[in-house]
């Protein structure tokens, strides 16, 4: 765990990074709007340094906790493009919070060792998969954002600090959904007719494990979602719920998958 794989350069930039996540997390009004928001964007740049470094070091290493680090880093990508765009969106201290505890994740659980492979579509392959994680974590973030704004309009209560209107993050979450289950589609076919090219002869069709069934389970929900916002005009609490139930099962698919793995059974694969 902890400590045996991680290098010290690693260690620094995963100790740097969390507690610059921490600022704005538990200290955003202490130190003021505009340096919470420099202490962000540096906390993000240390994080994705610390990618880099997990991934294309000496011994790079993947697994279920780099798997959602990665998830979050992108998902503050998107926050940091659209805070310019929209800058009454306000999410900065949930953000950092699950930032700080996907670095914390990382460094207790730092996967496995990356097998060597000669195959170049399985990068591609790789990067399919981790954008439709990071775009579809993105749907799910604007539908607690619409949540949260919904829950506080019934109470009658003022948004701190303003916020976006209701039907902004709901088109904003139907896009991210929408780039979302596109990319999660592309991932799922080249895993089923390349599957012998990107891992090898034992890869060959499609294996119904844990994964894959998880997997198509969360990408019939999000297609029923999609087909329900656009024959039947599902919106609100509704639309947000069956997100949340296919975000689940996503989740479930790769991440609870290897976490079962490496955590529970001490397996690599």
């Amino acid at each position: 765990m902890i400590l045996a794989s991680a290098s010290p350069l690693g260690l620094l930039l995963s100790a740097a990074a969390a507690l610059a996540y921490a600022v704005p997390a538990l200290a955003a009004r202490s130190v003021g709007a505009v340096t919470a928001r420099r202490v962000l964007l540096l906390a993000w740049l240390l994080h994705g340094l610390l990618l880099a470094w997990d991934l294309l070091g000496q011994v790079p290493r993947f697994g279920f906790a780099q798997a959602l680090s990665i998830t979050v880093w992108l998902v503050l990508t998107v926050y940091a493009v659209e805070s310019q765009l929209y800058p009454r969106m306000k999410a900065r201290w949930a953000l950092a919070g699950f930032g700080t505890v996907a670095i914390v994740l990382a460094l207790l659980f730092p996967g496995t060792t990356l097998p060597a492979s000669s195959s170049p579509l399985l990068p591609l392959h790789w990067a399919l998969g981790i954008a439709a994680y990071g775009l579809l974590a993105a749907a799910v973030a604007h539908g607690w954002l619409m949540s949260r704004a919904e829950a506080q309009m019934r109470h009658a209560e003022a948004p701190e600090d303003g916020g976006l209107p209701l039907l902004t993050l709901e088109r904003l979450m139907f896009r991210f959904l929408g780039a979302g289950f596109v990319l999660l589609s592309l991932t799922m076919l080249a895993g089923m007719f390349f599957g012998e090219q990107l891992y090898g002869p034992a890869h060959l069709g499609w294996r119904w494990d844990h994964k894959r069934v998880f997997t198509l389970l969360s990408w019939l929900t999000f297609a029923t979602l999609l087909l329900g916002r656009s024959r039947f005009g599902w919106r609100g609490l509704r639309a947000v719920r069956v997100l949340y139930v296919g975000a689940a099962l996503l989740l479930l698919g790769y991440a609870g998958s290897r976490f079962v793995l490496e955590v529970l059974l001490g397996r690599a694969t």
